[in-house]
């Protein structure tokens, strides 16, 4: 099964993530915890020069290279972890790529659609987590820290990434679950908890 996390910078994503993970151990599932961009050596070596916050990327060069990372990601880790009947939990997915770099940055929605579908070769979440929280919200939590080049982008531009998330979750409402990312973290959590134990129930997992 592979449960993925959405959202803007700052909204939570890496905290639950890591607090679903934690939980499903513990219940003894078999679990995978991955992100993009990164998830293998060659993702995680590409993420590193990828995210400089002084790096001049042109958006094709962008989702291109977003592309490669994630058939490796899927090829590497992916495929493997859901043959043998792991769950997997990934910070990010092919969702990313419409918010970010489609509503983002302008790139034609069905140039990704395609590349989307060559390189995952037909893997999709069962369930996407999508945390909301307002913009500013989300990039003062990141304004402690060191902000890559995704977060030092203007406010305009994290607010499109937001209307696209919201966009994509009301075409697909089976597969996303929103949840309010200006909730306590435990709130959040009880939430999430009762949605994936739900799911993987249904599944007979």
């Amino acid at each position: 099964m592979l449960i993925t996390f959405e959202g803007i910078e700052g909204s939570g994503k890496t905290t639950q993530i890591e607090l679903l993970y934690n939980h499903l151990k513990e219940k003894g599932y078999e679990v995978i915890k991955t992100r993009e961009p990164g998830g293998t050596a060659f993702g995680e070596a590409l993420r590193r020069i990828f995210l400089h916050e002084n790096l001049n990327v042109l958006p094709l060069s962008e989702l291109l290279v977003f592309m490669a990372m994630r058939a490796q990601h899927v090829e590497e880790l992916i495929l493997p972890a859901l043959k043998d009947g792991k769950v997997v939990l990934c910070d990010r997915f092919v969702d990313a790529s419409y918010a970010y770099q489609g509503y983002g940055r302008g790139i034609d929605l069905g140039i990704i659609e395609t590349l989307n579908r060559f390189v995952t070769k037909g893997v999709r979440p069962n369930l996407t987590i999508l945390l909301d929280c307002p913009v500013k919200k989300g990039l003062q939590r990141k304004a402690a820290n060191v902000m890559d080049r995704f977060e030092k982008e203007n406010i305009a531009f994290h607010q499109r990434i937001k209307n696209a998330y919201l966009k994509l979750a009301g075409e697909e409402p089976k597969r996303f679950l929103i949840v309010d990312g200006k909730k306590r973290v435990e709130d959040i959590e009880t939430i999430i908890r009762k949605k994936v134990e739900n799911l993987l129930k249904n599944y007979g997992i």
